[in-house]
């Protein structure tokens, strides 16, 4: 784990001063340079490498789904995946037109972060201004779309929905979470960085596949007037100067056909999740529960503890009557997780080269989660809470995250690729993650810089409120059970029809 001193000691410079092929590597961050301090120059050279395949890729499927679109298939739906598909894959959409969606969400890794060195150390990814980070891990998107829009079960005295950790991309306008998670990151000035929806629009209107996308959603999407300023505004990163928002000035009408067709990009890019490309239903489980293939005796012990002493199913529910096997209740929950110091986002407490500063509390942050957004607190993405009504709630989620599906909880491109796992990555691969569900009330708090750390000892909890005692913490697995759960986890990897024939 990274340490405070690591950060301290970097100069603005020195966090700036290095990017390779448009992509922040080592040195564009000082928790970055701390990461390789002492590291072979390989180290450097692998992982510019790595984000030059992740990025090569990202292009040759743009293209590839470009050349498909050209000769769309008549139906509305397909039109509508391959939209969504190209939306998913578009750089241009970024402020400095360096970063798609797809950055943080590549098939080979779920539909999560693809590229292991960061997994590995800052976590979080950087944004379309390099020097920029959020304050967590990506997502998966798959299967995202199956989220209820949030709504408070009063019965149960939970929240259920949502996308996103902290449930903020409720679906209460579009009634569809997903739709809704789509649009912040265009917007998020740690992520994408443009400053107004209309940005997105006008980028839109400029893409070869826009007769596609008025195909889809009618030629109105794009009747706008763009001011003579509209380049200079839109390459200028979020978020805009005080006072001048939003920064492209237009009259009411055509600020409705920008809501309209920023809708529409939402709209697309959650059926493109949906389908059966993103969301397939394709594991070995699957496959097993279709009568098609049979677990190992270490998967089916790990499906039996799953179901039974290691309570798992308990919130990553696998299906029941009228349900499909989604492996999340959509609720959240605050595992009492380490927080995870070698997050850039700590080290962003000072004004960067624009004057922006992504976060005000510097190494002071805490990060709340749910309660966070329920109660209000400073939103990156600016997607408040719009329920007065939920706002009291918010003490009682404090700390609390989203119960993430565990479909293609291990799917990677090879088996030494490195995955992160909770909100803030602390995690780096299933077994330390099953260990700490087993252990982390038996085991002792580690000293400063322990050698023991997620083996014999454990840090204190990020958030120490609301931590979950009754699922988890004293488990009593052996070792030989911890390896199983994770055997069977394992078998809920996309794919496996596809790789046995």
């Amino acid at each position: 784990m990274l340490r405070k001193h690591s950060s301290v000691a970097c100069s603005r410079e020195a966090r700036t001063r290095r990017l390779l092929g448009g992509v922040l590597v080592v040195g564009a961050s000082c928790f970055l340079a701390a990461a390789f301090a002492g590291a072979p120059r390989s180290s450097s050279a692998s992982l510019e490498a790595e984000i030059a395949r992740v990025a090569a890729e990202i292009d040759r499927i743009e293209a590839q789904t470009l050349a498909q679109s050209r000769n769309a298939p008549p139906d509305l739906a397909q039109r509508t995946f391959l939209l969504g598909k190209l939306l998913m894959f578009d750089k241009e959409l970024s402020v400095n037109r360096n970063e798609a969606c797809a950055f943080c969400h590549m098939p080979e890794a779920g539909f999560t972060g693809p590229i292991a060195k960061l997994n590995a150390t800052t976590t979080a990814y950087p944004g379309s201004v390099r020097t920029r980070f959020s304050q967590r891990k990506p997502q998966s998107l798959a299967y995202a779309p199956f989220a209820p829009a949030l709504h408070y079960n009063a019965g149960q005295g939970d929240f259920v929905g949502g996308n996103f950790w902290d449930m903020r991309a409720t679906g209460i306008r579009l009634d569809n979470p997903a739709a809704e998670q789509a649009q912040a990151p265009p917007l998020n000035p740690v992520e994408m960085g443009l400053p107004d929806a209309a940005c997105v629009v006008y980028r839109l209107s400029e893409r070869p596949y826009r007769a596609l996308f008025e195909a889809v959603w009618g030629k109105q999407v794009f009747a706008i007037t763009w001011p003579a300023d509209i380049e200079r505004t839109c390459n200028s990163p979020a978020p805009p100067s005080a006072g001048d928002s939003p920064p492209v000035h237009l009259d009411d009408l055509e600020r409705g056909i920008v809501q309209s067709t920023f809708d529409a990009m939402g709209l697309a890019m959650a059926a493109y999740e949906r389908s059966s490309e993103v969301s397939p239903f394709s594991s070995k489980f699957d496959a097993v529960m279709g009568h098609t293939a049979k677990f190992t005796a270490q998967e089916q012990l790990g499906y039996d503890l799953f179901r039974g002493k290691g309570r798992c199913n308990e919130c990553h529910r696998d299906g029941g009557p009228g349900e499909e096997p989604l492996f999340t209740d959509f609720t959240a929950s605050n595992l009492g997780a380490p927080a995870n110091q070698a997050l850039p986002f700590y080290a962003e407490g000072a004004p960067d080269p624009r004057g922006y500063v992504a976060n005000p509390d510097g190494f002071a942050f805490v990060d709340s989660g749910v309660g966070g957004f329920l109660g209000g607190a400073y939103q990156l993405s600016g997607l408040p809470n719009s329920n007065p009504a939920w706002q009291p709630y918010a003490g009682k989620f404090d700390g609390k995250f989203q119960v993430p599906t565990l479909r293609n909880v291990d799917k990677r491109p090879d088996a030494e690729f490195v995955k992160a796992y909770t909100h803030n990555g602390y995690f780096k691969s299933l077994e330390e993650i099953v260990h700490f569900y087993n252990t982390r009330d038996v085991l002792p708090r580690c000293a400063p810089n322990d050698p023991g750390e997620k083996v014999s000892c454990w840090p204190a909890p990020e958030y120490p409120k609301n931590i979950n005692t009754r699922q988890l913490g004293n488990l009593g697995l052996s070792d030989a059970e911890e390896n199983a759960l994770v055997a069977f986890m394992k078998t809920l990897s996309d794919g496996y029809r596809t790789e046995s024939h």
